[in-house]
């Protein structure tokens, strides 16, 4: 496989994942509950918030390099590196922010392949943007981390 393909393909799982995060994250925003509602609810809003311009950046980067995003929800499902999870349960507000910064943890593994692959063929922009959405989720995961002792 040509090695600007497998870049587009890498972009393309950014997408489902990002697609897939930005629903996980309503979700814990709606359903938060407890002594650190008004925090959490907050917090969720504002990561979705940066998720869903990650979300376009990326798409939009995969356009420019002539490839094609996934744009449904059964791709979001099928190529993403996080898991759904159906809200079948009432989460605790721990339960929600370790979920969250297990996923973030999977995406910044993504990012770092996204970085190496986007060097490898000099794709600079993607390289950027890949080492920007690296960076400020690294810095969520520090601040998930310290919520949770």
């Amino acid at each position: 496989m040509a090695e600007n393909q497998k870049l587009k393909d890498h972009l393309n799982v950014a997408v489902a994942t990002q697609g897939m995060l930005f629903t996980k994250l309503h979700q814990y925003h709606w359903y938060v509950e407890g002594n650190h509602f008004f925090t959490l609810h907050e917090r969720f809003e504002e990561y979705y918030d940066e998720i869903n311009e990650y979300f376009d950046e990326f798409a939009e980067r995969l356009l420019t390099i002539e490839g094609k995003p996934y744009s449904t929800l059964k791709e979001f499902i099928d190529h993403s590196i996080i898991d759904e999870k159906p809200y079948t349960k009432k989460m605790t507000q721990d339960e929600m922010v370790q979920s969250v910064l297990d996923d973030f943890g999977k995406i910044v593994e993504h990012a770092t392949e996204g970085v190496e692959l986007a060097g490898d063929v000099g794709d600079h922009v993607s390289e950027d943007l890949y080492i920007g959405y690296k960076t400020d989720l690294e810095k969520h995961m520090w601040m998930l981390r310290a919520y949770l002792g």
